[in-house]
């Protein structure tokens, strides 16, 4: 269950959530061992909703996990991460045709839902939301592949560099840059242009700096 479904929130997905927070801002720089009595000190809750907390982010890849030393913020290896990068454009522009040929309108109204659903978690959910609302657009958009072992290869890819939590989204305009792609797609959908959804893709996977 995701931040966005519990009715609750629950003590260690506020902690996650603040840690996530401060990763995002630079007060946890890259490489940055989180020692769990100082994050008891700081958010001001017990060590097992930190421990909770850690676990999570581990999964999501924005902590690493170290046995016998702790759990410290990823440092991403940036020539792993363009080489998998790469691989990815090649594969998710390679999809773009199926899903062009699969995307009826009730299949690009749901990917439509889930862009807007991303936009409103920029506006009033935490980072976690966020994170969990990106990653439901692109596995709609990729589920109309008719190929799912490709889906199976580009979820794999992702698993292997740190997420967007780590780097991608090291500021809102650069989040709120990743709306505006979304919807970009969305309309090259409707459109059936298969050129311009893959070139969207491609820029929306490489994130090039100037942008």
């Amino acid at each position: 269950m995701t931040t966005m479904d519990a009715p609750l929130k629950k003590a260690w997905m506020t902690v996650a959530d603040l840690i996530a927070r401060d990763v995002r801002a630079g007060s946890f720089a890259p490489g940055t061992w989180l020692k769990q009595i100082d994050l008891e000190q700081r958010y001001g809750f017990g060590r097992p909703d930190i421990r909770r907390a850690l676990d999570y982010l581990t999964q999501k890849r924005l902590v690493q996990h170290v046995p016998n030393r702790g759990y410290h913020v990823v440092l991403p290896d940036s020539d792993q991460t363009a080489h998998i990068l790469e691989l990815r454009v090649i594969l998710e522009t390679a999809a773009v045709d199926s899903i062009v040929a699969n995307a009826t309108p009730a299949a690009i109204a749901q990917i439509d839902t889930l862009a807007r659903t991303f936009d409103e978690m920029i506006l009033n959910g935490t980072v976690l939301d966020q994170y969990e609302a990106n990653l439901a657009f692109h596995r709609e958009l990729l589920s109309l592949c008719s190929n799912p072992e490709l889906s199976n290869l580009v979820t794999d890819l992702r698993s292997r560099t740190s997420s967007a939590l780590a780097g991608q989204w090291s500021t809102r305009a650069r989040v709120e840059q990743s709306s505006r792609e979304h919807h970009a797609m969305i309309k090259a959908l409707e459109a059936r242009d298969a050129q311009q959804l893959k070139d969207i893709i491609a820029l929306h996977i490489r994130q090039p700096k100037d942008r």
